[in-house]
């Protein structure tokens, strides 16, 4: 087996980065947990990504499937141009041929008595034969509807649980929520929750968000954090909080590029503080942030647009004719220009690109216009 740091840690990686940032590092390691959401929110994709991780750091991961087959699963990672590892065991859990025909099935039992412990063996060979580090179960909704009640499913859950503590196994379990919703028996039993929403507004692309619900002992970041699925997998924005992010900085006071309006500032603008611009249209607003970031420019700094309302050549045309060649400062590779769709774009994800610029491009101006923009795709997203 091998020893390397992933393997001593606390902590499992999800292989999603937003993710882990929210769980503070991963999942504890020997504990089961529960991801769930309805159908299309992802939850395949996620505990794919899960399995990956463990994979690139040696492990041996089984994925347990008794909805889905192994066909399918692998055509969905392929989707995302993903070739699942050879420590990456698919074990496709299927009925017995006893139990498929008719005339060896029994009638002094409940059928469902014979098919869940016939699931439960399957399961626990499985585990036996690949000793997985990373287990995935796919779906609960499976064994609840062979456990029939409410009594016997949980002692399933709680059979599965104890069987793989034996292993240090860390379990991620997928519940579709296709069947008794309002059932929270694995909640109770899970080390932790993950639940993943898709929301569809009145206009624009389905919105998808992540809350933590439960993490016994783990401080983790609360509340709904937006996610998409794009090409290469599973991409999480956690939440901004400024209370995470205040350091000391010297503050110094920067021309806006316009005399007279530093003359009526006292001087400029103070660097880290945030200036609104107001004013009905027609009036300059554009204009004014313009020259601040080609102020910006000129000094020798960073400087990123993020326009919401203007199409960027009506833009580019309009400023020059205002003396002011936004494509040759573009070129210079000191301003970044990003037209931001609002239909198409979730407010979490438009912060993490803010914050991407500043943190990882190091810029150090802003433009937002208009915030009327942000704020419109704010509340559609809350509707």
């Amino acid at each position: 087996m091998s020893t390397s740091n992933e393997l001593i840690s606390e902590k499992a990686a999800t292989g999603i980065e937003g993710l882990d940032d929210i769980l503070s590092g991963g999942l504890s390691r020997s504990h089961l947990f529960l991801l769930e959401g309805e159908p299309g929110t992802g939850k395949t994709t996620v505990a794919l990504h899960f399995l990956q991780a463990g994979a690139k750091n040696g492990e041996t991961s089984l994925y347990i499937t008794l909805s889905e087959t192994e066909r399918e699963l692998r055509q969905g990672a392929k989707s995302h141009g993903w070739d699942l590892d050879d420590n990456i065991h698919i074990f496709e859990l299927t009925p017995p041929e006893s139990l498929l025909n008719a005339e060896h099935q029994q009638s002094l039992l409940y059928s469902s008595d014979l098919e869940l412990g016939e699931a439960t063996r399957q399961i626990f060979e499985a585990v036996e034969h690949f000793k997985p580090t990373r287990v995935v179960l796919d779906s609960l909704s499976e064994i609840r509807l062979l456990a029939q009640s409410s009594l016997r499913y949980r002692r399933q859950i709680l059979a599965i649980k104890h069987y793989f503590v034996r292993y240090d196994a860390t379990v991620l379990l997928l519940d579709d929520l296709t069947t008794e919703s309002l059932d929270k028996t694995v909640h109770s039993v899970a080390h932790g929750v993950i639940r993943l929403e898709e929301l569809t507004p009145n206009y624009g692309a389905e919105r998808r968000r992540v809350r933590v619900v439960k993490y016994r002992g783990q401080k983790y970041r609360g509340g709904f954090h937006d996610f998409t699925i794009m090409g290469d997998g599973v991409h999480v924005f956690p939440r901004l909080v400024a209370a995470e992010h205040r350091g000391g900085y010297n503050r110094q006071t920067l021309s806006s590029g316009i005399a007279e309006m530093d003359a009526l500032l006292g001087g400029g603008v103070e660097t880290g503080s945030s200036s609104l611009i107001l004013g009905p249209a027609g009036t300059g607003k554009s204009l004014i942030s313009m020259i601040f970031a080609a102020a910006a420019v000129g000094r020798g700094e960073k400087a990123a647009l993020f326009i919401f309302d203007e199409e960027l050549g009506l833009l580019f045309e309009r400023m020059n004719n205002m003396g002011i060649d936004l494509e040759a400062l573009q070129a210079t590779g000191n301003l970044l220009i990003e037209q931001v769709d609002a239909a198409e774009l979730s407010p979490g994800e438009f912060s993490h690109r803010v914050r991407r610029c500043v943190d990882k491009l190091g810029i150090k101006t802003v433009v937002i216009d208009s915030i009327n923009g942000y704020q419109h795709r704010c509340r559609k997203k809350m509707r």
